[in-house]
């Protein structure tokens, strides 16, 4: 099960089931030289990333505008993920781009904050790399990733219903970004996280071959 208990609440297993939660995390790689000029150019103040995952690609132009206003508010650089049209209230500091190598970037010491929609690989990748979440949770499993990471006082959630209204966006960004504890709760989460014997690949694949080699492992069945 991709399932971290630094990151899951506790729940009663049986002995087959093995924990890898994380496996697709990776210390980050070098920017393209045109990302790293850009996050470089953020002074002091680092960046911001923003991605809605694979499955959306833009918002309805109403909210698309709300966060495009409150980004050009901030001193940090962002980088958002979006495809659809350009928002007429986009401001200098924003980047917009196809596709970025959101681990890389999490990874970057400019980082300074991840508004994500609360996909398992983006909730794990922020985990891994110590980034507090500003969370806009849309379908399956996202609102209940980011109430996970809420709890332990690592995200900020918003609605799509809300995050247009009243500066809610940039005020959830501001908060999360000027109250320490946000990014001190996340970096500990990362420390619990990577503070394990063997990386959760290698677990799983330890298992995988045990399994292979025993075949029939009676020991592990529930009845």
């Amino acid at each position: 099960m991709r399932v971290d208990f630094v990151f899951e609440f506790p729940r009663p297993t049986m002995p087959n089931v093995i924990y890898m939660g994380g496996f697709q995390c990776k210390p980050a790689k070098p920017l393209p030289e045109h990302l790293e000029e850009f996050v470089q150019s953020s002074g002091e103040h680092g960046f911001i990333l923003m991605s809605l995952g694979t499955f959306v690609s833009e918002l309805p132009a109403e909210i698309t505008h709300e966060i495009a206003a409150a980004f050009a508010k901030l001193p940090q650089k962002v980088i958002w993920r979006h495809k659809g049209d350009r928002p007429v209230t986009l401001g200098n500091n924003t980047l917009l781009v196809d596709w970025m190598p959101q681990n890389d970037l999490l990874g970057h010491p400019k980082i300074k904050l991840f508004v994500a929609h609360g996909g398992t690989n983006g909730v794990q990748e922020a985990i891994y790399h110590g980034v507090p979440i500003v969370g806009l949770p849309l379908f399956f499993d996202q609102h209940d990733n980011l109430l996970r990471l809420k709890d332990r006082g690592a995200a900020k959630i918003l609605t799509t219903k809300t995050v247009h209204k009243d500066n809610n966006f940039l005020k959830a960004i501001q908060e999360v970004l000027n109250q320490p504890s946000y990014r001190m709760n996340m970096q500990r989460l990362s420390r619990l996280h990577r503070d394990q014997p063997m990386k959760p690949l290698d677990t799983a694949l330890f298992w995988i071959e045990f399994v292979m080699r025993h075949k029939d492992v009676y020991v592990f069945r529930n009845a």
